[in-house]
């Protein structure tokens, strides 16, 4: 009997250990899909520039200037991108990606030099775990956008051209 109870408590230990390690691996996965969101947009707002000289001008850095689930709103960067700013309009994703978990405080922001006539713009997402690409980009405030390590459980992630 001692020895079953042995082996139960070994098998408890070691589906907690596995258990752990899944956690923080979905965590990597969600962080790195962030990363590639973020530039996928970048690259359709490049091409946007190409055609219209500017970015999709907003005011501040919100999370309603990149537009969430549903319909999305007249004069965010979702409404430019998907080509749904009218009749005819330029698509240049079919499908702007929102974020894995898509709940505050996870979702992707987006904010524009309005001085300069949306010429600059940066993207911002939170991360669940500090990333190598957080050695690279965008740190301090940004059109608006808080980048940088705002505190233990929460990493800002953000992207300009």
């Amino acid at each position: 009997m001692i020895e079953l109870l042995v082996v139960i408590a070994i098998i408890g230990i070691l589906a907690t250990i596995v258990l752990v390690s899944l956690n923080s691996a979905r965590q990597k996965a969600r962080d790195t899909r962030r990363i590639s969101d973020l530039r996928q947009v970048a690259l359709g707002a490049e091409m946007y520039y190409d055609d219209n000289r500017s970015y999709p001008s907003v005011t501040g850095c919100t999370a309603a200037n990149y537009g969430l689930k549903g319909t999305p709103v007249v004069g965010s960067l979702r409404y430019a991108l998907e080509g749904t700013a009218g009749g005819g309009a330029q698509v240049y994703m079919t499908a702007v990606p929102l974020d894995p978990i898509d709940a505050t405080p996870n979702v992707y922001m987006y904010g524009t030099d309005a001085t300069t006539a949306a010429q600059r713009y940066a993207l911002r997402a939170i991360l669940e775990k500090h990333n190598t690409a957080n050695d690279t980009d965008v740190d301090g405030t940004v059109y608006g956008c808080a980048c940088g390590i705002q505190s233990v459980t929460e990493v800002e992630y953000c992207i300009q051209p």
